[in-house]
């Protein structure tokens, strides 16, 4: 089965002009120029930081470029001198973060610096890293020697008379230089026309092929070169009835995948729990008040989410940095229900959403992807109940391995809730001899029993942690929703509802019992949250404050947990695996791969 095909019905709409970086980028790598130019996506990383500090000392000094006119008049005015002097006048110009454009190929530029002297106009680009050793001697990287090409024709089409460019490395301190004969103002060009083109088609270029630009990319993250490559080949894997003469295919060694990421993030979630405090701003820090009591002060840097967790406060201040800083802010009620997520304006890829849009309208897409999430959500509660029920029944495992089977051939989406209902009801009967609790838990007015799933409002220990787990989980995937650029309320398997994210539901009904389950299992069977962290108001049960606060330190170790991937090979953290899982629907609706790879655990 081949890649879906996406048509782009409406045209995109693109800026006046090329930026003379974005054709660098093209040269480097067309995908990353699509999704930098055309999606608007960008992230940091080591050396674009660095890049970005280093430009800004070149920009605080910005200086006035003369006119072309005024340039030519002063060189008349240099030879004349000349004939009458021994010694000339000093004629040497140097202008600082200079913006020129040219109309005629909608090119622009802004330069570092332009050394004017004797008439001659010469752009200088500071580079981060260092020149490429060539066989004659060192040359400029191809991408460089594209971005320095559109300053020398934009200053050229300004009248100026231009020769050369000249790039800066600041590594190595060493000056390069690239003449602009006809051969490299052609190149150049030709390369400006190539950009637009692909651009103005609106179709994403396939991934680079293990290429060494992909590690050091900053946006290797969101780009998923290795991952694309390989979730493709495992589509045309599939086995095909051999004719008559037909010889079998010889099966071809899986592409390895590069771990291009690191398996964990090094920023952590904050969560807010005492009631009454508030959240307030000094600079880049956070100040965690009681009235005037300073109780905690956190980095913003160091964060990737903030979580507010019923009567909690937070200023407008802080909830502006945090918007910047691209951290989103979480709301839930104090028992623990999701209420909503504020954000910065960083989803910006529309047209992920508009595909999203289209296809969740059609049948057979919504119920080809329904398919698979609630096979693989089976797979992985029948892989839990083997991996830490005393002993499970024999019944259970062989009705959960039908039932997964019978998902994967469900003609409806109203079968598929048929199915998933009877496979729960089989998991959760059992999931009471996956608990050991110590004796004092058993022996307390709230022991740890469970008699099948309950909620709004959970009837037992067991049922208050899951539904606050459930909580956290869809709150975590519609922040990766939103990272990735969907709309997290427009679903496949969950159909739109007021206020529901039907698309981070659907993501999370494979991980619900490898992410959620597992973690109030840990929670039980080492006593991290004990009988006395709840209490029960009429027929609900409830966790304290100091239960949830243990709950939280349960889930975030599960998802700080490295997992195998089992189709790349590699280990991240279940935080990691969550984007990434988003990112792989995002390639199936953009018609890259054909197939969602749900993620299934052994």
């Amino acid at each position: 089965m081949g890649a879906l095909p996406i048509q782009i019905e409406a045209k995109r709409e693109l800026p006046d002009y090329l930026p003379a970086r974005m054709v660098n980028e093209y040269t480097y790598c067309p995908r990353l120029f699509f999704y930098e130019w055309v999606e608007g996506l960008f992230a940091e990383s080591v050396d674009t930081v660095e890049g970005t500090i280093q430009h800004r000392r070149v920009d605080a000094k910005a200086t006035a470029m003369p006119d072309a006119k005024e340039v030519e008049a002063r060189e008349e005015k240099t030879t004349d001198d000349e004939r009458g002097s021994s010694v000339p006048p000093p004629q040497s110009i140097h202008s600082r973060s200079v913006q020129l454009s040219s109309e005629r190929l909608r090119v622009i530029a802004k330069m570092d610096l332009v050394e004017v002297e004797g008439g001659v106009a010469t752009p200088v680009d500071y580079k981060h890293g260092r020149p490429r050793d060539g066989a004659e001697g060192l040359a400029l990287w191809p991408a460089d020697r594209a971005q320095l090409g559109v300053q020398g024709i934009v200053l050229r089409e300004n009248g100026y008379r231009c020769d050369e460019g000249v790039a800066y490395y600041r590594k190595t301190g060493q000056r390069v230089r690239v003449v602009f004969d006809e051969a490299a103002i052609a190149e150049t060009e030709a390369l400006i026309l190539e950009a637009w083109g692909l651009a103005e088609a609106g179709e994403i270029p396939a991934p680079l092929e293990d290429s060494p630009k992909c590690p050091g990319c900053s946006l290797v993250g969101i780009c998923l070169p290795d991952e694309t490559w390989r979730a493709a080949e495992e589509e045309g894997d599939e086995p095909r009835q051999l004719a008559l003469f037909d010889l079998p295919r010889r099966k071809q060694a899986k592409r390895e995948v590069r771990p291009m990421m690191t398996p964990r993030s090094e920023l952590r979630p904050l969560y807010l729990n005492t009631q009454g405090v508030r959240i307030g701003k000094s600079g880049a820090v956070l100040q965690v008040k009681d009235k005037e009591k300073l109780l905690q002060q956190v980095r913003i840097g160091e964060i990737c989410q903030v979580n507010l967790m019923g009567n909690v406060q937070i200023t407008t201040q802080a909830v502006q940095a945090l918007c910047e800083a691209e951290v989103p802010v979480c709301y839930f009620s104090m028992g623990g229900w999701f209420y909503g997520i504020t954000l910065g304006l960083n989803t910006k890829n529309v047209f992920l959403r508009r595909n999203q849009f289209r296809l969740a309208e059609q049948e057979y897409f919504a119920r080809t992807i329904a398919r698979r999430l609630v096979a693989g959500k089976i797979r992985n509660q029948r892989t839990l109940l083997q991996r830490n029920h005393v002993e499970p029944k024999r019944e259970t495992l062989v009705g959960m391995k039908a039932m997964a089977e019978r998902a994967e051939g469900a003609g409806s989406l109203e079968e598929l809730l048929g199915i998933e209902g009877n496979a729960a009801r089989l998991y959760f009967g059992e999931f009471a001899g996956m608990m050991k609790p110590d004796e004092e838990a058993g022996t307390s007015p709230l022991p740890f029993e469970m008699d099948g799933r309950n909620r709004r409002p959970p009837r037992d220990p067991v049922n208050a942690m899951l539904s606050l787990g459930y909580s956290l989980l869809a709150k975590d995937l519609t922040v990766a929703c939103y990272a990735v650029g969907f709309d997290p309320y427009v679903g496949f398997y969950h159909q739109p509802r007021f206020g529901r994210p039907a698309l981070a539901l659907d993501l999370m009904e494979p991980f619900r019992a490898l992410i959620v389950d597992s973690a109030v299992l840990t929670a039980v069977n080492t006593g991290m949250v004990t009988a006395r962290d709840f209490v029960r108001a009429g027929g609900a049960v409830a966790l304290t404050a100091g239960g949830r606060k243990a709950f939280f330190r349960a889930y975030e170790m599960r998802m700080d947990t490295l997992v195998t991937h089992p189709l790349f090979e590699y280990r991240v953290s279940y935080r990691r695996l969550l984007e990434i899982q988003a990112r792989l629907l995002a390639r199936v609706l953009e018609g890259e791969i054909a197939e969602y790879p749900v993620f299934t655990t052994r």
